[in-house]
């Protein structure tokens, strides 16, 4: 198993899922798994919001293409959190799950108060005869890999360097529900998207993007504004609503994968919604643009 958070399945994290299934024997009868906790021990200690770069579902179908053939999330609870780091190690780790061989990175820490820390599972798990691999930090030109890096790229709407540090395209998805309407009365339809609470999403404004369909191959330009409506209503909740380029379809109840791809401005309040409208085809024709012509 590789045994830590692993949220964004960046290529430190990769380097942990590589430890653990390196030259496994499948004479053992060991399934490549990753485990990890659901939800975040400091939603649960400290009513702390924890919004995740990948949600379970997502993960799984990241974790394949990687040799991993199980996800394994523990519930973490109160009353896990009051298990020593021993008995953490025996009772969850090496009893409940199994393990054969524990893989996790240098600063990994586990039990009561995070009491343990690697060398000591290593010294817990060799008494059972388990391997403990130890993964060093992964660091690229500007440090050390870590979710708070790539958290902070999104924020910024520096998509391109999220996704140097993801090793993949930052997505996420939602099902398209019914709005008031009014950017179809202006000429602009939307795709108003619910996107699950936890799902880490970038900082507000006007991005160009790339729109998939559920069960569908092929991606559709889009324009994407992400936040409130400051000219239509100051006081209404962030949104994020989509709009197609050049295509008209209905989408209502549709699953809806978006790759933001560029931040075309930030938020902004209009004189009215003629001036909205006006700046909505402007930043309309720069998505189309931009993302005929990526380069």
């Amino acid at each position: 198993m590789a045994l830590g958070s692993f949220d964004g399945i960046h290529a430190g994290h990769r380097a942990v899922m590589a430890a653990a299934i390196e030259g496994l024997d499948p004479e053992i009868g060991a399934v490549p798994s990753v485990v990890s906790f659901w939800p975040h021990p400091r939603e649960v200690l400290f009513g702390e919001t924890r919004l995740r770069l990948d949600l379970p579902h997502e993960k799984l179908s990241l974790l394949g293409p990687l040799g991993i053939e199980q996800l394994v999330l523990v519930p973490f609870t109160k009353e896990l959190a009051q298990l020593s780091a021993e008995e953490f190690a025996d009772s969850v780790l090496l009893e409940t799950l199994q393990a054969k061989r524990i893989a996790v990175g240098t600063n990994f820490r586990f039990g009561h108060r995070r009491a343990g820390d690697a060398e000591l599972l290593q010294r817990l798990a060799h008494r059972r005869g388990v391997d403990v691999r130890i993964v060093e930090i992964v660091e690229d030109a500007d440090g050390r890999m870590s979710s708070s890096r790539i958290r902070s790229a999104l924020e910024q709407g520096a998509l391109t360097q999220a996704e140097a540090l993801l090793g993949r395209p930052y997505r996420f998805q939602g099902t398209v529900v019914r709005g008031r309407g009014l950017g179809r009365e202006i000429g602009w339809p939307t795709a108003n998207l619910q996107v699950d609470g936890r799902k880490f999403l970038p900082g507000l404004g006007v991005y160009a993007a790339w729109v998939q369909l559920d069960g569908a191959e092929d991606v559709m330009p889009a324009v994407m504004n992400l936040g409130p409506q400051p000219t239509v209503d100051p006081n209404s909740p962030s949104a994020v609503e989509v709009h197609l380029l050049d295509r008209n379809l209905e989408l209502e109840h549709r699953e809806l994968v978006v790759e933001p791809v560029h931040r075309l401005r930030g938020q902004q309040k209009f004189n009215g919604l003629q001036e909205l409208s006006a700046q909505i085809g402007h930043d309309a024709e720069a998505a189309r643009q931009l993302l005929r012509n990526p380069g």
